[in-house]
């Protein structure tokens, strides 16, 4: 299983059209994921304080499109210890096991919602 941390307001679009495909995908051609022991520190460092997000737990044996593990291409990523997986193409709703609220704490930093810590 994989998790990708989406804007709540695209994932209610991408339920609608039957795809996903955010922003950055159009602009980097992947979607970016990330393993279970990556999540928080990923969502630390690019979400922190924001309330308006979704965590989705993908089966990444259900994906339509290419999956592939690559190192974080920012010299300064100290994250970059693991490769993550990164979907290439949209993500199809199919695979997508859970999708949760993921607001941030009251300090602005991130945990995992309850039923995603096993």
């Amino acid at each position: 299983m994989i998790f990708h941390i989406a804007v709540q307001a695209e994932w209610e679009a991408a339920a609608r059209d039957g795809l996903y495909a955010p922003p950055a995908f159009a602009a980097e051609g992947f979607i970016h994921c990330s393993a279970r022991d990556q999540l928080i520190a990923t969502a630390d460092l690019f979400y922190q304080g924001r309330h308006d997000l979704v965590l989705l737990l993908i089966d990444e044996s259900r994906l339509t499109a290419p999956l592939r593990y690559e190192v974080p291409a920012a010299a300064n990523d100290t994250r970059a210890a693991s490769p993550f997986p990164h979907i290439y193409g949209p993500l199809n709703l199919g695979a997508v096991i859970r999708a949760e609220a993921f607001p941030c704490m009251a300090d602005g930093s991130f945990g995992l919602p309850p039923g995603f810590d096993s």
